[in-house]
């Protein structure tokens, strides 16, 4: 089976590694530690899974997954995220991924999950599975963050950060104006007149770091 790892963090990429090695011997393990090299990559040879981080700067892992699932829609792609599965789990399996885990997850966690997807499976952990039937209801009956789109909900976790529209900006590779635009959109979607209810929203429902 041929992995390739999209990971910003080397320190991370070498330890998927090791993993990987260990448990598929003589497989091909591609690295590539961001999406221009994630792509390159993809477009030289085939490979049968991704391994893709959630956050890779200056793009979000959303859209280079879907950019992935444009040009290679059968290809399994296992997002593996420091994000908390009630973050960004859903919005990932929407986008195309056919699991999705913590880095905390154990080794054996991360081989089952690539043995499940390679076979065409999705792979989502116990915890997840229970809370993916909460977010089957209605759109009226779903928290106001959950309406928001992808780059919206990015957009709104990076404020609940603590990020000035500047360094939102720098950090989506967008102008400050664009991003005021969409601090706007979010407040009207979610009903609040001013960014600290954003904020507070935010940490009430653990969608900061």
């Amino acid at each position: 089976m041929d992995i390739l790892i999209v990971d910003d963090h080397p320190v991370v990429r070498r330890g998927v590694r090791q993993i990987l090695e260990e448990a598929f011997r003589g497989s091909v393990i591609g690295e590539a530690e961001n999406a221009s090299g994630a792509l390159d990559l993809l477009r030289s040879r085939s490979w049968d899974v991704v391994v893709l981080d959630i956050t890779i700067p200056p793009r979000s892992g959303l859209d280079l997954l879907k950019e992935i699932k444009r040009d290679r829609p059968f290809l399994p792609v296992l997002v593996l995220s420091i994000h908390p599965e009630d973050q960004y789990a859903v919005r990932a399996l929407r986008a195309g991924a056919s699991g999705y885990m913590t880095k905390e997850s154990a080794p054996q966690e991360l081989v089952k999950a690539l043995r499940k997807i390679r076979k065409g499976g999705v792979y989502v952990s116990p915890s997840l599975a229970e809370g993916l039937a909460g977010r089957l209801k209605p759109s009226g009956e779903r928290p106001p963050h959950e309406l928001l789109s992808d780059r919206e909900y990015q957009v709104l976790c990076l404020i609940a950060a603590g990020r000035t529209v500047n360094e939102i900006a720098a950090a989506l590779c967008l102008s400050p104006k664009t991003i005021a635009t969409f601090r706007s959109r979010i407040r009207l979607k979610m009903g609040m007149k001013r960014t600290a209810d954003l904020i507070r929203y935010a940490i009430l429902h653990g969608l900061t770091p």
